[in-house]
């Protein structure tokens, strides 16, 4: 059985659980960890769960909302990591001293107990930035955040996933009359940025296929988008009705099964 649970997805603060397994023993892995110590223990609390209990963080990159108390949840539980070598340098040999850290780099598959990982890069504003491809040997999960163009090697890396975690970040009008400074407006929207709705939705047109059952909308910016509008461009490429289209949000989502 493969399933994952987003804890909190946006701009505040982004961590995903995953876990595999038949039990009694399961693989759980949290992908990124961009919440405070408390608000996870929180989080994993509701999911009848215990830091300590976590086979592995993911750190895809190094920007704030997706390290969190990562390094701090791993000093404190002997929680090993995995992130690229890039993230690793960005982070910094001070920070990581005495922690458990896994090197991970595009294309190579990470075997974690009943899990495996398949990291693949993507065009964001940092050093080595990494999504994944996750699978118990059975389902396929994708997940796909934080980047500002779609690839033809991120398409290649998500092939036929039976669910999809897709970043649909913001409306190009909206974040146009907001009130973020133009070098903002413009990181945002470009092609190392984060990705507009209607590149969220032409994506998914892509990666879409008779196997995909299940597709999240994530890291929607809570400025400069509104959750209809992502629903609408969606449910327009699944043929389905628009409240039918699951978002997370900084809140997260309960458990889905793969």
């Amino acid at each position: 059985m493969l399933r994952f649970r987003s804890l909190a997805s946006g701009s505040s603060g982004n961590a995903t659980l995953i876990e595999a397994g038949d039990g009694p023993r399961f693989t759980r892995m949290l992908v990124d960890c961009g919440l405070g110590q408390r608000q996870l223990d929180v989080r994993l609390a509701q999911c009848g769960l215990r830091a300590d209990l976590l086979d592995g963080i993911f750190i895809t990159h190094e920007h704030g909302d997706h390290v969190g108390s990562a390094l701090a949840v791993a000093a404190r539980h002997g929680v090993p990591l995995w992130m690229s070598a890039g993230t690793r340098q960005a982070l910094g040999a001070a920070a990581l001293a005495g922690l458990t850290v896994h090197l991970a780099a595009d294309s190579q598959t990470l075997a974690i107990g009943d899990l495996r990982l398949r990291p693949f890069t993507v065009p964001h504003d940092t050093l080595e930035p990494l999504q994944l491809r996750c699978d118990d040997g059975d389902r396929v999960l994708g997940i796909l955040t934080d980047l500002g163009h779609v690839t033809p090697h991120v398409l290649a890396s998500l092939a036929g996933c039976h669910a999809l975690m897709l970043e649909s970040n913001h409306d190009p009008d909206l974040l146009g009359q907001s009130r973020y400074p133009p070098f903002l407006q413009r990181r945002i929207a470009g092609p190392h940025g984060h990705l507009s709705n209607r590149q969220a939705q032409d994506a998914l047109r892509l990666l879409c296929h008779a196997q995909l059952s299940t597709v999240v909308g994530a890291h929607l910016s809570e400025r400069n988008n509104h959750p209809p509008l992502v629903q609408a461009g969606f449910a327009e490429v699944l043929g389905c009705a628009p409240p039918e289209v699951l978002l997370a949000n900084r809140h997260g989502l309960d458990w889905l099964r793969v």
